[in-house]
């Protein structure tokens, strides 16, 4: 009676009929070189950082990854396996279709089957071309000396972040959230959005007409790289695997600015702040003189008396621009803004009609749109990370 093969595999007691797959010891050249990338890629997720000269070992892979570095084919080979994006931009030659087609010499891909299957009849076709996917933006290493003020930054926040004075919460709502100096975790790493020049655009969609923000950004990631990512691409990046850290809570300053911003329904209006300029004949002389401060009531009325009264220099003042606030600590908001531009707080003394020697701590010598600037940063937030460099007369990262 014949066995089937079923029963032929069963019976063989002896193992013969087992194969057992050859695994080819030998290693191509490719093979090697990939190993060797993997190595340099271990010690970077190791180390957090690229290997250096400190150390034999370390001085081999820095030379192989230099090696790999000055090699266009070995770029290009190695770039999918590039994470951590050691290789920097590689030009990879993308083929069309009709370059494959041409290469075909054995006419394997030709096919005089209906083709009838491709055509589009019951789902709209795409046709306008997304300009190969327009720009993409790619994560360019920085110099040493060009990253190491934002390190010093990335430091910090993890100390912080360690003792508590920063937190890690869940990201939502880009428009709102992603805001120019504050920082960012997105897929362990953190990100510093340097600056945004995201604007309001028009999107024409079927289902109605909406507003949105457009734009591409400026972020710094603590490995050392660069990106000018998309606005919205980078809201998706940290809302699909990313946290938002907080700024510190440590001075009265920053109760001020967890407060300022966020007004919803039962919050109350806490009056607002103002820049005003002398009308003095002697302090208009000044360039760049303001007076910024803060009311509870009207600027209108905390003005009419501004004549008699030694915090406007005894003297007429032209309101220049207000801002309405909510939930601000008054205090709070004097101080943060004091110790911003004190390095160009106006030194004057006045008296008053007992002979009373007054200092007015309100009037600044800087430039009116950085004013402006500094007061939209307290109201978002990011004021914490920089300082006013009078010399040139700039915000700058602290």
């Amino acid at each position: 009676m014949a066995k089937t093969l079923d029963e032929i595999f069963d019976s063989d007691d002896l193992g013969l009929l087992e194969v057992k797959a050859k695994v080819n010891p030998i290693k191509t050249d490719e093979d090697r070189l990939i190993d060797t990338f993997l190595e340099i890629t271990a010690f970077v997720e190791k180390n957090g950082r690229e290997p250096n000269n400190s150390s034999m070992a370390e001085y081999g892979l820095l030379s192989k990854l230099k090696s790999i570095r000055e090699n266009e084919k070995h770029k290009i080979l190695l770039k999918p396996f590039d994470k951590h994006n050691l290789l920097g931009e590689v030009k990879i030659e993308i083929k069309s279709i009709d370059d494959i087609l041409r290469e075909d010499t054995l006419g394997l891909l030709n096919s005089e089957s209906d083709a009838s299957l491709y055509n589009f009849k019951h789902t709209p076709r795409q046709t306008d071309k997304r300009e190969e996917a327009d720009f993409i933006a790619q994560r360019k290493p920085l110099s040493d000396k060009e990253f190491e003020k934002y390190e010093i930054l990335f430091q910090q926040v993890h100390r912080e972040l360690k003792d508590g004075k920063r937190r890690l919460i869940a990201f939502k709502d880009a428009e709102k959230n992603l805001i120019e100096g504050n920082f960012y975790l997105v897929d362990g790493l953190l990100c510093y959005l340097e600056s945004s020049n995201a604007e309001k655009i028009l999107k024409q969609n079927k289902s109605g007409d909406r507003v949105r923000l457009e734009g591409r950004t400026v972020t710094i990631f603590e490995n050392g790289t660069k990106s000018n990512m998309l606005f919205r691409s980078l809201g998706k990046a940290i809302l699909k695997n990313g946290k938002m850290v907080t700024n510190p809570y440590t001075s009265a300053g920053n109760e001020l600015l967890s407060n300022m911003g966020i007004v919803s329904e039962p919050d109350v209006e806490s009056g607002w702040i103002y820049v005003l300029r002398s009308k003095q004949k002697k302090l208009k002389d000044i360039p760049n003189l303001f007076k910024i401060g803060f009311s509870v009531n009207k600027v209108e009325d905390r003005i009419k008396n501004a004549e008699q009264e030694a915090t406007f220099l005894y003297a007429g003042v032209e309101v220049v621009s207000t801002y309405r606030c909510f939930n601000v600590n008054t205090h709070n908001f004097e101080n943060l803004l004091h110790r911003f531009f004190g390095n160009v707080c106006l030194n004057v003394d006045v008296f008053n009609k007992q002979n009373q020697r007054i200092t007015p701590r309100e009037w600044f010598i800087v430039p009116l749109e950085i004013v402006d600037e500094a007061i939209n940063m307290i109201i978002n937030g990011s004021i914490v990370n920089f300082r006013y460099d009078e010399k040139t007369q700039k915000i700058v990262l602290k």
